[in-house]
């Protein structure tokens, strides 16, 4: 529908210039159009409520004035007013072959638009707390910084993944407190990131019925900031066997980061926000902490402890002012659980203090709700969690038998099982709006009918085999001979949504609109498959659906690929 936008674009641009004088670009006049809610409300609509105040005229007064001055060829089959808006109606039978010509031109390119015009977005996403294994509860983080990622991709932007490693802090004081007590009872080197994250548990325990271990962890924290040799050794040896299988889970998943600068990056970068803080007057002692004042209602920001040691909001701090610097971004996209919102209205409200207001009003929290077991929520430090790498071998080893008791004959069933049980993980959880909890249950997860990845990969699957089986060579159709029928007029305008769903699921930071799109598309094609014949003796008839079936085709597996998720060609 691109080149039908720019042609009403182009007849209301005339319209708005010679009788009010406005005058306004194509692209601009594009961005206002509107999908109709109500299919039977026509298939663009533009609302006129933007220009009753410079008009000084009712939004019904000036979409009736409009409509009566445009002057619309048979690309529009009709106009109508209602309530402030001019609803057109498409010619559905060039509508329809316009669509599919320019999908088909367009190949895995279609849904691409240059918005972003190279600009950088940093997204800030996954960020596991090292000597701690990969659990349920990062995997949302990590899928959902990964969907944004590249989305903003196919938006023109230089997306520029951050995996800000939760590598400092007071809890590795106290991990380094439980390695010294308890490592002669392990072999460490056998699995040491789950026995590090089991003595971890340990000491917790410990720490609540012994004050003293906590202040201990504080004590030792602040001589790691101070460059304390045998403690920066150990630590390092952390994040040494903790990098060792993120990197392998990330292999896995199919993610790959920009940049692993962590919280310890910034340990000579603080100096310097403190300074600025300072310089600006707005630093102040309280209780021997020093600290940033917000609003009345608002408790104030801690910079520095009263020990003189930092804490998260120091380092989050930091992190803006180098990033302004080092990627001058647009936009900067923070993805984490919902429970670090205020963390964030803080550390947000702060920087404005230390970088221009063009970073500033751009930083974005994108925060989402939690995993959740049967049994209640997770929790590293009482060691009731999930690990991913137990999870993805299940749901692996689960899909692989389900494809041996189907019969299916694939010549490697090893990587079939893994696209179906890793794709049927990450859809399950991007299918539900981001902010909500989920309840997990894998056996849920891994059915292969209804709203699953599977069902889509299947549906996929068909469609390819059914190209294949054709012997036909899209690429030589040349031309569409044939009137659509409702089932296909329906499905064809929802591929021509695609370019929307990408915008708007990335504007709106929420994975699940792109989602439950797929599966719109997946279950119009499946109507559209079960109600017509597509393998026919006319030739023209044959081409028009194989067309249709081939731009589905690509419309599922781009989408799928954008939220991480890959395509096999038999199931």
């Amino acid at each position: 529908m691109e080149e039908i936008k720019k042609y009403i674009a182009k007849e209301l641009s005339k319209v708005l210039l010679n009788k009010y004088n406005i005058e306004m670009t194509l692209e601009e006049i594009i961005l206002m159009l509107e999908k109709p809610k109500d299919d039977n409300m026509g298939d663009i609509a533009l609302p006129c409520f933007k220009f009753a105040k410079v008009l000084k005229n009712s939004p019904m007064n000036i979409a009736n004035q409009i409509n009566e001055n445009l002057e619309i060829d048979n690309r529009i089959s009709k106009c109508e007013v209602v309530s402030g808006y001019i609803n057109f109606y498409t010619n559905s039978e060039k509508l329809c072959k316009s669509i599919l010509e320019n999908i088909i031109h367009k190949g895995n390119k279609y849904g691409y638009v240059n918005v972003g015009k190279g600009q950088n977005v940093t997204i800030d996403y996954s960020s596991p707390n090292i000597a701690k294994p990969f659990h349920l509860g990062h995997f949302r983080t990590t899928i959902i910084g990964r969907t944004l990622y590249n989305l903003y991709n196919e938006l023109g932007y230089n997306s520029i993944g951050i995996n800000h490693l939760g590598d400092w802090g007071r809890q590795f004081g106290l991990v380094i407190i439980g390695y010294e007590m308890f490592k002669d009872e392990y072999d460490i080197e056998k699995d040491p990131l789950h026995i590090l994250s089991e003595i971890y548990v340990r000491i917790n325990k410990l720490a609540k019925e012994d004050e003293s271990i906590f202040v201990k962890a504080s004590d030792n924290f602040k001589k790691l900031e101070e460059g304390d040799k045998e403690l920066l050794a150990l630590w390092q040896y952390f994040k040494d066997v903790s990098m060792k299988e993120y990197d392998r889970i990330y292999k896995i998943l199919g993610c790959k980061f920009d940049s692993f600068n962590g919280e310890a990056f910034y340990n000579d970068k603080m100096d310097e926000v403190v300074k600025i803080l300072d310089k600006k007057g707005v630093l102040v002692l309280s209780e021997g902490a020093k600290v940033v004042k917000l609003s009345e209602n608002e408790p104030p920001c801690i910079i520095l402890k009263s020990n003189g040691s930092t804490i998260y909001a120091t380092r989050d701090l930091a992190a803006v002012l180098y990033r302004s610097r080092t990627y001058d971004y647009a936009k900067s996209i923070y993805v984490t659980s919902y429970e670090q919102i205020h963390h964030f209205k803080q550390v947000f409200e702060v920087s404005k203090f230390l970088v221009d207001e063009k970073y500033t009003k751009e930083l974005v929290h994108v925060p989402y709700g939690m995993v959740r077991l049967k049994t209640g929520k997770m929790s590293s430090r009482e060691g009731t969690v999930v690990y991913l790498q137990d999870l993805i071998e299940e749901a692996i080893a689960k899909s692989k038998k389900i494809i041996e008791e189907k019969g299916t004959e694939v010549e490697d069933i090893d990587l079939l099982a893994k696209q179906i049980g890793i794709g049927a993980l990450i859809f399950n959880d991007l299918k539900h709006n981001k902010i909500k909890d989920i309840v997990f249950d894998l056996d849920e997860v891994l059915r292969f009918d209804g709203e699953t990845g599977p069902y889509i990969q299947y549906t996929y699957v068909r469609i390819f085999s059914l190209i294949n089986k054709s012997g036909i060579d899209i690429n030589t159709i040349k031309k569409v001979n044939y009137i659509f029928n409702e089932d296909e007029v329906k499905l064809i305008k929802l591929l021509d949504m695609f370019e929307d769903i990408i915008f708007e699921t990335a504007e709106n930071y929420e994975p699940s609109i792109l989602v439950r799109y797929i599966i719109d598309v997946a279950s119009n094609f499946s109507t559209f498959y079960n109600n017509n014949s597509i393998l026919v003796e006319d030739n023209n008839i044959k081409e028009a659906r194989l067309l249709l079936a081939n731009s589905t085709g690509i419309v599922i597996k781009k989408g799928l690929n954008l939220l991480g998720i890959e395509t096999p060609t038999k199931m």
